[in-house]
């Protein structure tokens, strides 16, 4: 480990309010594969398993702080809290792109992927995880992502979803998500109708609504959550 090194794994301590015992561990988590001597030195295995142990403890977090939601609603606060988006975005907010070691075909400092940024704030989870233990990755994961929770908790109910999965498959797959019928039930009166979204030749979990309107937007939701999903 060269001397720069040490201060930027200084630095970064202090920016993530975690000292490690084990250095190693923080270097093979800011390790990109393509500035490892080969794939198991880098942070891909502990990305595997940081994606687990973050996915673990934000459930516990909100089945312990939301005792009146159902499985449904808990699965939408925590698709949202654990997606590519939020990992990358709290990557991003604690500055660890200038810690990232990348190889020569990605330039140090740039503007990284989401996706690679996501990636090393999982595999960070993993590395304080095996130095500290279960409180300590608990602490920081309450730290950092407790404010994450609140607010998809608070936006849950006002979030346009159809228009989040408008834009956003606009945006990454140039094409737009169309919405099926795929059973309706119940009087005139008081029907429901079963939608699912479907993207290019796609189709994503469905969902129930007492109308077209709220089922479209719960099947919208279904859809986000699986994209994000994908993403990881």
């Amino acid at each position: 480990m060269t001397e720069v090194q040490r201060d930027d794994f200084l630095r970064c301590e202090e920016r993530i309010g975690y000292v490690f015992t084990d250095k190693e561990l923080l270097k093979c988590a800011l390790t990109h594969a393509s500035g490892a001597e080969n794939r198991l030195a880098s942070n891909e295995r502990l990305e595997f398993l940081g994606d687990a142990i973050l996915g673990a403890i934000v459930c516990e977090m909100l089945y312990k702080s939301f005792p009146e939601l159902l499985e449904g609603d808990l699965t939408q606060i925590k698709s949202a809290v654990v997606s590519r988006q939020t990992c990358a975005r709290l990557s991003s907010n604690l500055g660890l792109g200038e810690f990232i070691i990348v190889g020569r075909g990605i330039s140090a400092g740039a503007q990284f992927p989401s996706s690679l940024l996501s990636n090393t704030f999982e595999s960070l989870v993993a590395a304080i995880y095996l130095d500290g233990g279960p409180d300590c990755v608990r602490e920081f994961i309450d730290r950092h992502l407790q404010g994450e929770i609140e607010i998809a908790h608070t936006g849950r109910g006002d979030l346009d979803y159809k228009s989040l999965l408008q834009q956003t498959i606009q945006r990454e797959m140039n094409t737009t998500p169309t919405y099926v019928v795929i059973e309706e039930k119940g009087p005139d009166h008081s029907k429901q109708f079963l939608v699912s979204a479907q993207i290019s030749d796609k189709t994503y979990t469905p969902a129930w609504g007492h109308n077209k309107k709220e089922a479209e937007q719960r099947a919208a939701s279904n859809a986000l959550a699986e994209l994000s999903d994908d993403e990881k």
